[in-house]
């Protein structure tokens, strides 16, 4: 059994204001989930906050690339060394976002190690770039295309390790069944993806345990499983940027997770994207946690 390492990464540089003069809300979602007791609740250790650089976009306009890029690109070196740190101490990190460009912290730290693998439980692809979006500019939509070396070098390139993932090492779960034409992009690369209507015909847990199968072999080291909040229904999960219809329900994102955050060739796991400013009255934060926990539970 490894220990479980709770670590807060508060970052909101990877979207864009929700309103003129305003700043996204998610950095406060680790705080939210720390409420909800999830460190004891895990039985986790305390594995403390890597703190963000300030948001600010200064004098950027659409087509000057990503924003906030220098910053993002700094934050993403300073937490994949915490990252890193405890892989290396056989420690399995939960990582508590922040927007999903988080998650090149944990692609950076895992690269320096070897190679992984990443699940992206997640509504959308995040897969944004130059060559199939003339919009790019928010991290937080393009972290998966940045980790497979797609966009400007000051993030795909850190420390000479691009890609920092390989597309036939991605896998993506509960993409919404609608985005056909993000899908075909993703075939033609051969990268799997699994859409809500896929999770509900073949089953969570089934098809769950045949990807972290699909992992262990002698090339890869291992994955990690990336959680954005916004796979889940908006009747359920409502305080998320963009809370798209037509998503799972908490038991079967459960089911999905608990055997891919349990496998041993799991390295790690961060969720992103709760919105706390959106939930005045703290339910969907709660059930949040109830998820995370109830994943990790032994089954």
């Amino acid at each position: 059994m490894r220990n479980l390492v709770v670590l807060d990464a508060p970052s909101n540089l990877g979207l864009r204001p929700p309103a003129p003069g305003t700043v996204p809300g998610c950095y406060k979602l680790a705080g939210a989930l720390r409420e909800q007791r999830i460190v004891q609740r895990l039985h986790a250790l305390e594995g403390g906050v890597v703190v963000p650089p300030r948001y600010d976009r200064g004098d950027w306009q659409e087509g000057d690339g990503v924003f906030n890029a220098a910053a993002i690109a700094t934050y993403t070196r300073t937490l994949a060394d915490r990252i890193e740190g405890h892989v290396r101490a056989g420690e399995l990190p939960v990582v508590l976002g922040g927007d999903c460009s988080i998650q090149l912290g944990a692609s950076l730290a895992l690269r320096r190690i070897g190679r992984y693998g990443l699940v992206a439980v997640d509504a959308s692809h995040d897969f944004r770039h130059p060559g199939n979006s003339e919009r790019v500019g928010a991290a937080g939509g393009e972290e998966v295309a940045l980790a497979t070396g797609r966009g400007q070098d000051d993030l795909t390139d850190l420390e000479g390790l691009k890609p920092y993932l390989r597309d036939e090492d991605v896998r993506f779960f509960g993409i919404r069944d609608e985005f056909e034409e993000d899908r075909a992009e993703l075939a033609a690369l051969k990268i799997p993806t699994v859409t809500v209507g896929d999770v509900r015909e073949w089953g969570a847990d089934a098809l769950a345990r045949a990807t972290a199968q699909a992992f262990d072999v002698p090339e890869l080291h291992g994955f990690w499983v990336h959680l954005d909040a916004d796979v889940l229904d908006p009747t359920v999960m409502p305080a998320v940027d963009s809370p798209d219809p037509g998503g799972l329900l908490p038991d079967e994102l459960t089911a999905l997770l608990r055997p891919l955050v349990n496998s041993p060739h799991c390295a790690g796991f961060n969720v992103t994207i709760y919105d706390p400013d959106l939930d005045p009255d703290g339910t969907a934060g709660a059930l949040l946690a109830d998820i995370v926990v109830a994943a990790f539970a032994q089954s």
